[in-house]
């Protein structure tokens, strides 16, 4: 995978503009995970919610075969702004725990409400495992 930085562009934080693959492989859509746990509580916090979607997301890819140096593209689905912001330390701490240094393509969308009022947090992921 070849992450897409043109040089005259400033290094995005958090996330690579885009990325290209000339390998035969392995897509694997997932659906948008939510912050909720096994039992479908969610906590509170935006950080905690994220750090839950992040680690459902990283099962699911290890089902496929996958891990998070896989992830070719992200969009995020968050019910306010200013919680994310205020969230910005415990998000990125989740991050690191769970996709270390991989900053793949996102798009982050503030929206008006998921469908269980709880979720504060949607991750969609689509990934890439190249034949080997």
């Amino acid at each position: 995978m070849r992450v897409l930085q043109p040089a005259e562009w400033s290094k995005p934080r958090g996330f690579s503009h885009g990325v290209a693959f000339d390998a035969p492989g392995k897509w694997i859509v997932l659906a948008g995970q939510t912050g909720g746990d096994e039992k479908g509580d969610y906590a509170p916090e935006m950080a905690t919610q994220v750090g839950t979607a992040l680690k459902r997301i990283i099962k699911l890819l290890n089902e496929a075969g996958a891990g998070p140096e896989h992830i070719v593209r992200l969009t995020w689905y968050l019910t306010s702004r200013s919680e994310y912001e205020a969230a910005g330390a415990g998000i990125g701490a989740a991050w690191k725990e769970t996709l270390g240094r991989n900053f793949p393509p996102s798009t982050l969308l503030y929206i008006g409400g998921l469908v269980d009022q709880r979720a504060k947090v949607e991750i969609e992921v689509t990934a890439f495992v190249p034949v080997a």
